[in-house]
């Protein structure tokens, strides 16, 4: 055993018996007797543990890490306890030039930190150079910076988790709903006041209830990683709310916590297993918020620079950035990979979440400058017993060069689909010539994933998410009206395929009101109706607005948060999604495992699917590339499903005929008999309500398809009892 003096001079000097410990598991280690503290750092020539007083602000000693092994760096504190806060000091050389960005006097956060305490406080003290003097002077800048820096936090693991599990729903049957944390029970009036904006409060009966209520399956969070709000928006009055700007990969952000314990997102988990919601997290292991060479040293920098950051081989000083956020994560670095594995691993086994949304997917695929799908980390998590079994979807594109990579990530993972959205929000706006990209849209997009063993629900299919308009605003604004962000509205996509209606903004114009509210009837049951995973914005149900704000990353205000007090066309259009939600889980005809053939059934006469015109003939293929079609039928085969219980017994459902025309004016569309004994209306977007007429038969002639409208109809089934088709 070794006694260590703190450094620090003066009054309250700790003394601490220090041993070696292990090099393995790397961060800080409870185990019922001390804490073992390991740090990787491949070019560190000297390492000091920080430990800091329970407010965070008094650095209490310094202790040198005086134990090597493999380049990483350890000892073992038998007096440490859980909620202990330190950090890291790093020696070694300031030569940007050669990629080293070392300075002792920058207090660092532990990459493996599983509680951040506190949040960072800018100043120029967080800067390893001389804020102001150019990089060329190789300025160092001699400023502790620890007044101004988190911490990390020592933390107790053990959780009574019961017998919860995984829940594992399979993909055909998952719902997502994607929502932030804060900006969804911040103003939610049914949560406790103490609970608002917090894992506790997202956990809470209320709100789970609604989600059930809803009919949702999962729900996917936003960032919950710790992050930091960058300095030019805290000194503009704004902040990184949205979150993809992270600074720890194992600690949940502390902003979101109502108790400041792990045991309360642990808490929130449980609760949402226990009433049959999967929990997804959003993760951004692509960069962090380091930024550039100009960027403040917080943790990975003042680490190991050169092993984490891509750097440009001319010039390491400079970093590849194919993210747009001033870094990018070295991949290539056996190190690193491990850095990010175990996170997920982590967040699996010790957390309990059921699955991962993977910010900007393509720049973990990049070996080089390429994007390759046979990649090492697509491989590590394919043979991996944990993550292999979890659901894992990625955004499928980065800004560096060749990074739109829809429909090209291996087997075992799903896709956000930008060609659905796109596709959908084109054909309901009106343009023309979509209807065959439409087809493919609607039936899980065979064109991109119908090879190497995929299938239907390897799309993710959304029309709006966190990144661009909601659903109200979809139909509400024909441009981006950005201004608060302070960037003179040039931030932002300016491809929208959005559409006002008639007006730009709020209107009390009664027809542009009711046209809105029937495209939105239109998108969110395409949306429902579609082979694939559909992905629901939260509050696109309520009509949650952003006031044409189409990147509204840095509001915590309420731009973002969700605004509970609904108005009776509120209620209404939530009554029509849960409809419409209830329809796709009750008929596996909506939730296929597998992509249509086009194969003939019933002794020839119908097809598993068949595409129809208004005069119910099938479509030819010169048809498709019409530029002034608009309209057309899907007549979906309750008896084409392909699929079998338990028992070895086909599974069916009942036949379905589905319309749609983007046209304006109204179109007769001709019912097909397919021995049918008629058809039951269930569903008319042209009416507020989730059917034309309930409980309607129609047994022949046409439908009066209105302009702008879907149209869902049912083969009606005999009712033995009352002797009549229902």
């Amino acid at each position: 055993m070794i006694e260590e003096r703190g450094r620090l001079g003066g009054r309250g000097q700790a003394r601490f018996a220090l041993w070696p410990g292990r090099p393995y598991p790397l961060g800080a280690t409870w185990d019922g007797e001390g804490v073992n503290f390991a740090l990787f750092s491949e070019h560190a020539e000297a390492v000091e543990l920080c430990l800091f007083a329970e407010d965070g602000r008094h650095e209490i000693a310094r202790v040198p890490v005086r134990w090597q092994t493999d380049q990483v760096w350890h000892c073992y504190l038998p007096e440490a306890r859980p909620g202990w806060l330190y950090g890291y000091r790093v020696y070694g050389p300031y030569d940007p030039k050669n990629g080293h960005r070392f300075n002792g006097n920058k207090l660092l956060l532990d990459p493996y930190a599983k509680s951040v305490q506190g949040q960072v406080r800018w100043s120029n003290a967080n800067f390893a150079y001389r804020v102001g003097h150019k990089l060329e002077d190789l300025s160092f800048d001699r400023t502790n910076n620890g007044p101004f820096m988190p911490k990390s936090r020592v933390v107790e693991s053990a959780f009574s988790w019961g017998d919860d599990r995984l829940l594992r729903t399979p993909w055909h049957d998952t719902i997502i709903y994607e929502l932030h944390v804060k900006g969804f029970t911040y103003q939610h009036p049914l949560v406790p006041q103490p609970l608002r904006g917090t894992y506790a409060g997202l956990g809470s009966a209320r709100v789970i209830e609604y989600l059930k209520s809803l009919g949702v399956t999962a729900v996917e969070l936003m960032p919950v990683h710790a992050f930091i709000d960058d300095r030019h928006l805290v000194e503009r009055g704004l902040r990184n709310y949205w979150g993809y700007n992270s600074i720890g990969f194992f600690a949940p952000d502390s902003r979101y916590s109502a108790s400041g314990e792990i045991s309360e997102f642990k808490t929130m988990v449980k609760a949402f297993h226990s009433n049959g919601i999967e929990v997804i997290l959003d993760v951004v292991y692509n960069h962090t918020a380091e930024g550039n060479h100009m960027g403040p040293t917080l943790s990975f920098k003042g680490i190991d620079n050169l092993s984490y950051y891509r750097l440009s081989p001319a010039h390491p000083r400079y970093y590849m950035d194919f993210t747009g956020c001033g870094n990018t994560l070295n991949m290539l670095h056996p190190r690193v990979l491990q850095l990010i594995m175990d996170s997920l691993r982590y967040w699996v086994l010790e957390m309990h979440v059921d699955g991962f949304r993977f910010d900007l997917a393509s720049t973990l695929a990049r070996e080089l400058h390429d994007v390759n799908r046979l990649s090492a980390f697509f491989d590590i998590i394919h043979q991996d017993p944990v993550l292999s079994q979890v659901k894992l979807i990625a955004e499928p594109w980065d800004l560096g060069e060749g990074g739109y990579q829809v429909g090209n990530f291996p087997v075992g993972w799903t896709e956000w689909n930008g060609k659905y959205r796109d596709a959908v929000r084109a054909y309901w706006k009106g343009e023309g010539g979509v209807i065959g990209e439409m087809a493919y849209r609607l039936t899980g997009s065979s064109d991109l994933y119908g090879h190497g063993g995929r299938n239907p629900y390897a799309s993710i299919n959304f029309v709006t998410a966190h990144d661009g308009f909601t659903l109200q605003d979809l139909v509400s604004y024909n441009d981006k009206h950005n201004e608060a962000n302070g960037e003179d509205n040039r931030d932002g996509t300016d491809g929208n395929f959005s559409w006002n209606c008639g007006a730009e903004g709020p209107t009390d114009d009664p027809e542009i009101r009711a046209l809105r509210a029937q495209q939105k009837r239109n998108m969110i049951a395409t949306l429902l109706l579609s082979q694939g995973v559909p992905m629901i914005l939260a509050g696109d149900e309520i009509g949650r607005t952003q006031r044409g704000n189409n990147n509204a990353y840095c509001h915590d205000d309420p731009i973002n948060w969700v605004n509970w007090e609904l108005t009776p066309e509120d209620h209404e259009f939530m009554r029509f999604v849960q409809h419409v939600i209830h329809v796709k889980q009750n008929h596996k005809v909506f939730r296929r495992r597998s992509f249509f053939q086009g194969r003939h059934i019933r002794g020839g006469d119908v097809k598993d699917i068949m595409w129809l015109k208004p005069d119910a003939t099938e479509m030819n293929d010169e048809e498709w590339h019409q530029s002034f079609a608009r309209c057309l039928g899907l007549f979906l085969a309750g008896e084409g499903l392909d699929e079998f219980d338990e028992k070895g017994r086909m599974i069916g459902d009942v036949d379905f005929l589905w319309l749609l025309n983007a046209h304006h004016e109204e179109i007769p569309f001709s019912l097909p008999k397919y021995r049918v004994l008629g058809w039951q209306v269930e569903i008319d977007t042209s009416y507020t309500g989730p059917t034309r007429d309930v409980g309607a038969i129609i047994t022949s002639g046409s439908y009066p398809l209105q302009g702008r409208s879907l149209v869902l109809l049912r083969e009606a089934i005999p009712d033995r009892r009352a002797g009549h088709a229902r």
